[in-house]
């Protein structure tokens, strides 16, 4: 099966070409060229982009939910659900992110979704596809718990880490740990071993304990300043370690609320454009209306898109990736090659896929949007299989 898609300004991770075409065969990206198409009829598909871009898929490595489902739901329905609703805003792949919660319940969605990935759920519908699981909790600072519950918070459990990487299918990608805590320094070895990313969150560590933990193996901040000890100039904290350490990148949410525009500007003048992970931390009420909601079995009140407990504890957001993307731009000035990358490429390389996901370059998978000036997305293909956006 060949594919053309004609007519785009293609985004790489190093410019932008306009006016540009783009080949698949057989799920991949075969060429990129621009000129006159000469072997127009050796194509079984051609995709006239019409002047907009043509963007790799972006993956959002930490969100809870969406469109009024859970990934700690523990049903293959749920991912179908969530995996719908990411395609129409670009996503193109996703980890399914769990939450603290009573340990049986924690078990029994790592199980599911090991085993949706593992059967490769319905291959035949073009939708978002679920690369792994975040574990995100219960290893937290009880200081720093923000909207995890605090009854099930406890410190690392190497053999409980083992049980639930067997019931993924071996499928866990990030870890969220604080490192301050007993137990977290053989967690995080141990994990670093097995080849899945460690991401310092939800902790009260002082900087020389962030640095501890960044030299056994943490590579990755969770939601840049929150649910982080708060940087002083006296004691910088994690933030001041991650922020300033090139071995880790940094989550952030790009939504206006949980972040202020100096913040997220500070972070990229600190990290640049290959140490930024844009990621939604979508919950359940992305995608619907204000409303009650429920998040790690507590309610959460979303008004205005802004998602709280109800002691005013942020709750997660309603964010989507296509949108961090536009307020990287036009909150931050971020060049929108630069932004993309934070929302693809990045993501990919922190979870060691990115020799065939997250970007457009011969021989990678052509998971790929098509997109306005505004990141409203047209079309989407998981691997050349074509969706309209509607």
């Amino acid at each position: 099966m060949k594919t053309l898609i004609k007519n785009a300004n293609i985004i790489t991770p190093y410019e932008i070409k306009r006016c540009s075409n783009l080949a698949i065969e057989d799920g991949k990206i075969a060429d990129i060229f621009s000129g006159e198409i000469k072997d127009v009829d050796s194509y079984d598909e051609i995709i006239d982009a019409e002047g907009k871009y043509l963007s790799p898929g972006f993956i959002d490595l930490h969100n809870h939910g969406n469109f009024g489902h859970d990934a700690m739901e523990a049903s293959y329905e749920a991912l179908e659900s969530m995996a719908d609703f990411h395609i129409k805003n670009g996503i193109t792949a996703y980890l399914a992110t769990t939450m603290t919660e009573h340990p049986e319940k924690i078990r029994a969605a790592v199980k599911n979704i090991g085993e949706y990935i593992e059967s490769g759920s319905n291959d035949s519908k073009v939708k978002s596809q679920v690369l792994g699981i975040y574990l995100e909790g219960p290893y937290f600072s009880m200081e720093k718990k923000g909207a995890q519950p605090p009854e099930y918070i406890k410190d690392p459990d190497l053999d409980e880490i083992k049980e639930l990487i067997e019931l993924s299918k071996n499928n866990i990608k990030v870890v969220a740990i604080a490192p301050e805590l007993k137990g977290a320094k053989e967690s995080i070895k141990y994990l670093k071993n097995e080849g899945i990313t460690i991401s310092a969150g939800h902790t009260n560590a002082t900087f020389e304990e962030a640095k501890t933990g960044i030299d056994l193996g943490i590579t990755q901040g969770t939601h840049l300043y929150n649910g982080m000890r708060s940087y002083s100039h006296r004691e910088p904290g994690v933030v001041g370690a991650v922020l300033t350490d090139e071995r880790v990148a940094c989550e952030m949410i790009c939504d206006g609320i949980h972040l202020h525009t100096g913040a997220m500007d500070l972070a990229v003048k600190m990290k640049g454009k290959e140490g930024i992970i844009l990621i939604s931390d979508a919950m359940m009420a992305t995608g619907l209306q204000d409303g009650k909601y429920v998040l790690g079995g507590q309610d959460v009140y979303v008004k205005e898109g802004a998602a709280r407990l109800e002691d005013g504890t942020l709750a997660g957001s309603t964010l989507t990736l296509n949108k961090a993307v536009y307020n990287m731009v036009h909150m931050v000035n971020v060049p929108l090659n630069d932004a993309v990358r934070m929302a693809s490429l990045n993501p990919a390389k922190a979870i060691g896929m990115d020799d065939r996901k997250g970007s457009i370059e011969i021989g990678k998978d052509a998971d790929l949007i098509i997109f306005d000036e505004d990141i409203k997305v047209s079309k989407a293909l998981i691997k050349g299989k074509i969706k309209e956006i509607k």
